[in-house]
């Protein structure tokens, strides 16, 4: 596994095509050494981190690695999935993970965001300390040097560029190759019915199972009315919904700023689609409103938030085929 021990990576090529971007990706996923299934793990890490980035295209590990510790957690505890291609060699993040699981008595049926938070960062702190040694170096190293540079003292990586909007651009399709061979790689490591089942659970190991922290926070700013059609929602909890604007399925990840408050309606008319761009402008002047009232609060749900990522974002998925534009039926 070449690279897994750097302390320090510098991009090799400040200026890369698409082609090479592809073909960097190609060697990755066809011809790289996989013992373990981590690079696949940091992969869907970065993808879902792509708008926590900076100005400068930089990324702290703390972020990345709070992806990655969740995910891990819902493979190895929750899903109960063997980490290496060796029977006979635990990986290091999986006997973590165990042994945390054993020393505080948790059920293995809880996702990783159930956790008590003091929790959650012990684990991180533990999981990230590995991924800092194993994996940010060898993922550097399998894609030619030229997907970021890294510096694990500052704790950070930062983007390459033409690499970032690449993966802007390309996103979905990433997704889905890595969410193929990761469950390859632990189909052929488990004792599981086929390679659909597995995909249906990494598509959705980072989900959480409850919104309702942020349900808190938007009902607390936005009141009882619902984002999209206007109209006040009734009181019962079953009513209200916390949806996702940019699809979940795309962002895969639960930034406030891309969190509205729905009535049970429109949350489910809507599924899986966008709305409209009028409603994008809406989102924009909610964020402006919101992020001063939560700043004043010393909350950073809205660090690293610019306007110009949000809008990058719906274009995008606009590009990565979320084309069913949808708009409430208001009667």
């Amino acid at each position: 596994m070449g690279g897994w021990d750097l302390k320090i990576g510098e991009i090799k090529q400040s200026y890369v095509t698409d082609e090479e971007i592809w073909k960097a990706l190609n060697q990755f996923f066809t011809h790289a050494s996989t013992k373990m299934s981590y690079k696949y793990g940091l992969l869907k890490s970065l993808i879902e981190n792509l708008y926590n980035i900076n100005e400068n295209l930089e990324l702290m590990f703390n972020d990345v690695f709070y992806s990655f510790t969740k995910i891990y957690w819902n493979l190895v505890i929750h899903h109960n999935l063997w980490q290496s291609n060796s029977k006979n060699q635990i990986s290091a993040i999986q006997k973590t993970l165990e042994d945390i699981c054993l020393k505080y008595s948790i059920p293995k049926e809880w996702t990783f965001d159930k956790l008590p938070y003091s929790i959650q960062i012990e684990t991180l702190d533990s999981i990230k300390k590995i991924g800092e040694k194993y994996v940010i170096g060898a993922f550097y190293s399998d894609t030619n040097s030229i997907f970021y540079e890294f510096n694990i003292k500052r704790g950070y990586l930062k983007f390459n560029r033409p690499v970032y909007k690449f993966l802007q651009k390309h996103q979905r399709t990433i997704t889905y190759l890595t969410n193929y061979h990761l469950a390859k790689f632990l189909e052929s490591n488990n004792k599981i019915p086929n390679i659909n089942y597995l995909l249906g659970k990494v598509e959705v190991i980072s989900k959480r199972d409850s919104l309702s922290k942020y349900l808190e926070i938007l009902t607390k700013y936005d009141k009882e009315y619902c984002f999209y059609c206007g109209k006040v929602i009734k009181k019962e909890k079953r009513n209200k919904h916390v949806d996702h604007f940019i699809p979940w399925s795309f962002i895969q990840n639960d930034n406030l700023w891309n969190l509205v408050i729905s009535c049970q309606k429109c949350n489910i008319q809507k599924r899986d689609n966008l709305a409209e761009e009028k409603f994008l402008d809406n989102l924009l002047l909610r964020n402006q409103d919101l992020s001063k009232e939560i700043e004043e609060e010393n909350n950073n749900f809205f660090i690293n938030y610019k306007e110009e990522k949000l809008i990058q974002l719906y274009q995008y998925s606009i590009y990565n085929g979320f084309s069913n534009i949808w708009s409430p039926n208001i009667s």
